[in-house]
């Protein structure tokens, strides 16, 4: 995963914003979601020292990472965080993901459900990348309002988890 480090000058600060492989600087590019332009695709929030987080957040809110596989690889690591805590179902994971207090939590659970092809009480084998890699892309999704990784992708993040 080679970067390429681009300055740029705001407001007389320096800010190193990472660029993708192909060059692209997401965390310009307004016209896409925030999780997407932050490589970040379940929107996770600042609190924990992730591997790939770029050197600046230029976010106050979410973590900025160098490359989506290792916002993926975070979101895998959460996961794991929660079955550890018997958070295993559908229906549990979306609702300690995206608490009722700042979602429609019950609209989540039926979209990510659905989209995986499975019912809310669905537990959620960790160990079954396919079934991991669906409920990530589901998630991706609903945060974000467009899935634009390849599967690739998420396995490779699901693999540097």
């Amino acid at each position: 995963m080679n970067l390429v480090i681009a300055a740029l000058i705001l407001g007389g600060l320096f800010l190193a914003i990472p660029r993708t492989e192909t060059g692209e600087q997401t965390v310009l590019d307004m016209t896409k979601p925030r999780g997407i332009r932050l490589n970040n695709p379940g929107n996770i929030r600042h609190g924990d020292d992730w591997r790939g987080m770029a050197p600046d957040q230029p976010d106050q809110s979410f973590v900025y990472f160098t490359d989506p596989r290792f916002g993926i690889r975070a979101m895998v690591r959460i996961l794991r965080s929660y079955e550890r805590r018997g958070i295993r179902t559908v229906a549990d994971i979306i609702n300690t993901w995206a608490p009722p207090v700042e979602n429609d939590t019950a609209a989540y659970v039926a979209h990510v459900a659905r989209r995986m092809g499975v019912t809310p009480s669905t537990p959620v084998d960790l160990d079954d990348r396919a079934q991991v890699v669906a409920l990530l892309e589901a998630i991706t999704l609903h945060e974000n309002g467009q899935q634009p990784y390849n599967r690739a992708t998420f396995e490779q993040g699901y693999e540097l988890a």
